[in-house]
């Protein structure tokens, strides 16, 4: 057996308990006579799985750990894996055992044996690959996704939602500065970070059904990768997280609207006090939102951080809305009388104004 490090197997967990174990088993098996290191990037599962591969770690010290708080996100957890290793190559598999792992000896030879190889990739959709038992409606997102992301790639693969890859470490490496860290598809990020484009090599293998556990595809990934895209498309024209947060203003200014018509209108309430129950309604909508989608990977958690987000959160809007009535009034008086030009700019001013601070002192702090 050599004694240099060959590869790490960087394995992004979240509530995957059970699996633990199974996994570096099969990884034995599968790279036996192979220098190699298993590396679990788990984001703090509540089901113990951090625990659980150091229980492992203890008896073999090919098993390591990184256990993150307060962060989440397979792509990024990915990326803090490559970053933790030594190794010349690193594969990404993921901990829930629908990838391949025998096909790893069969990568690593691949990236040995040819020099200009940058990364090789287990694919479902070439000759002899395949979904396995996936039912119809699964096989049909995957294809539209397939299709979206061709607008963003630079090479013509044909899977890039893969997650099972394997790339020279030194060329993630020098990538990492420029990736998104956004959503689940982190070959996707690396391929269209590069400024070249990178040399691969597809290998088949047939995607197997989740043993154990439960399927972290939803409606959120789904968004996520939608995203993704997005952020390569136009994230260095207007940042992908300041198009959320203005979102989410959006759809809270016509909650606002619907509160106070059901308020004002249907149930005759006063029309300030209608105002400012709309006001605090609509407020609340954007706090909570954004905290599930806008700032999703630090989402604040618990009674105490909730409260304490939402007030900060509210008091930075109030200075926003003053800010944009300020600029608004200004503009207005100096147009004499022109409306829709000023009102935009206050909004402008509003939004940037709240997007900024709730990026430092809302969901900044913890």
């Amino acid at each position: 057996m050599s004694e240099t490090l060959e590869l790490a197997v960087v394995i992004p967990t979240f509530n995957e308990l059970r699996n633990v174990p199974v996994l570096i088993a099969k990884l034995d098996a599968a790279l036996a006579g192979r220098r190699w290191e298993a590396i679990f990037v788990d984001d703090d599962s509540p089901d113990g799985t951090a625990q659980a591969a150091r229980d492992l770690a203890l008896r073999d010290s090919r098993v390591r750990v990184i256990q993150r708080i307060g962060r989440r996100g397979l792509s990024s957890a990915c990326i803090e894996g490559i970053c933790a290793t030594a190794a010349p190559a690193v594969a990404v598999i993921d901990g829930d055992l629908q990838h391949d792992e025998t096909l790893l000896p069969q990568m690593l030879d691949a990236l040995q044996a040819d020099g200009a190889l940058d990364l090789v990739i287990g694919s479902r959709f070439v000759a002899g690959g395949g979904t396995g038992d996936w039912d119809q409606d699964r096989v049909a997102k995957s294809a539209l996704a397939t299709r979206l992301s061709r607008y963003v790639l630079k090479a013509d693969l044909s899977d890039p939602m893969s997650g099972f890859f394997m790339i020279r470490t030194a060329v993630a490496r020098a990538l990492v500065p420029g990736l998104s860290a956004i959503g689940f598809k982190i070959l996707l990020d690396i391929m269209t970070a590069s400024p070249r484009p990178l040399t691969f090599l597809e290998l088949p293998y047939t995607f197997r059904l989740r043993s154990e556990g439960e399927s972290k595809l939803d409606h959120v990934v789904a968004m996520e990768f939608l995203i993704a895209l997005y952020d390569r498309l136009f994230g260095r024209i207007v940042p992908v997280r300041f198009v959320m947060f203005s979102g989410i203003g959006a759809l809270g200014a016509l909650v606002h609207l619907a509160v106070l018509w059901a308020l004002f209108r249907a149930e005759g309430l006063n029309f300030l006090a209608a105002t400012i129950v709309a006001t605090g309604v609509a407020m609340t909508f954007n706090f909570f939102l954004n905290n599930a989608l806008t700032y999703r990977e630090r989402r604040l958690k618990g009674a105490r951080q909730l409260l304490d987000g939402w007030v900060s959160f509210c008091l930075v809007c109030a200075v926003g809305a003053a800010a944009n009535v300020g600029v608004a009034a200004f503009l207005f008086s100096v147009q004499h009388g022109a409306w829709a030009a000023p009102a935009l700019a206050g909004i402008v001013v509003a939004a940037v104004w709240n997007y900024a601070l709730s990026s430092r002192f809302v969901w900044g702090r913890y």
